[in-house]
């Protein structure tokens, strides 16, 4: 991590390494019983593969964690590389699927060329980008997106805007920030940076979640607009 790196990612890495472990353990693949979530990873790869999309650029998978979304991207026949700000993380990925690319990055300050991906997807990845951030995180994400390409977020989201710090996960001390945004919240932070709404998605909350699941589906418009 850089050391002008802002103070939530310093904070976020540190956590994550810190339960890096215990979080690969307990959620090996959080979309194995999540029906509705796997089909919206469907419809994405469906919508990378739009007729007039570019020939087969790669997909980024922001915020990887353990690996398993990139995992499945990759099922489907996606060119797929993923990104975490925890080095743990990132080396329990490459050991659990070795035959993807993972590496340390921040969402922040994508180290990637202008228009090279042909998608993006980052679930529960912006819950821990504080609100002054989540411009410069959507302003990446246009940067970085071929005209045309799409973008899947997911998100726990409420009925107003909220926030929660943990100190202690797993049993290990911590220091993680949760925002939870309404998708109107999330949608318009889109809109302003230039990316263009598709769907939105809103899931109740199921087992010990607290909170609704909302998904919105963007994309980077194209030459004319579209």
């Amino acid at each position: 991590m850089r050391a002008d790196s802002p103070e939530f990612l310093t904070a976020t890495q540190a956590s994550y390494d810190a339960i890096a472990e215990a979080y690969a353990a307990g959620f090996p693949d959080s979309l194995a019983g999540r029906p509705l979530e796997r089909a919206l990873l469907t419809a994405f790869v469906d919508l990378v593969r739009a007729p007039g999309a570019s020939a087969r650029p790669p997909v980024a998978d922001i915020g990887s964690g353990p690996g398993y979304v990139a995992a499945r991207l990759h099922g489907l026949g996606l060119p797929v590389f993923g990104v975490d700000v925890s080095p743990r993380m990132v080396a329990l990925a490459r050991r659990a699927h070795p035959e993807l690319r993972f590496h340390v990055g921040s969402m922040t300050a994508l180290d990637l060329p202008d228009e090279t991906l042909g998608g993006i997807v980052a679930l529960y990845s912006i819950i821990h980008v504080p609100d002054d951030h989540l411009p410069t995180v959507f302003a990446e994400f246009h940067r970085v997106l071929l005209p045309g390409a799409p973008v899947l977020l997911g998100f726990q989201s409420g009925d107003e805007d909220g926030h929660l710090r943990l100190t202690e996960r797993f049993g290990s001390p911590i220091s993680l920030d949760y925002y939870w945004r309404t998708p109107d919240t999330v949608a318009t932070a889109l809109t302003k940076a230039g990316l263009r709404i598709h769907a939105r998605v809103l899931r109740e909350p199921e087992g010990e979640e607290k909170h609704p699941r909302a998904f919105l589906l963007a994309h980077r418009p194209g030459p004319a607009g579209g």
